[in-house]
């Protein structure tokens, strides 16, 4: 699921390069998406 996401944001990401704000709230959302994937990373090695 968490993966699915990931990708989808790469996708808008990729196109929201000429579009503006749009592209602002996909980069966030980009590094949001990131950091969770992380933590997930993490916390599947703790257990």
């Amino acid at each position: 699921m968490l993966w699915t996401i990931v990708i989808i944001l790469l996708v808008l990401w990729a196109l929201g390069f000429g579009f503006g704000a749009l592209g602002n709230i996909v980069h966030l959302l980009l590094v949001v998406a990131v950091v969770m994937v992380v933590v997930q990373l993490i916390q599947r090695r703790g257990a």
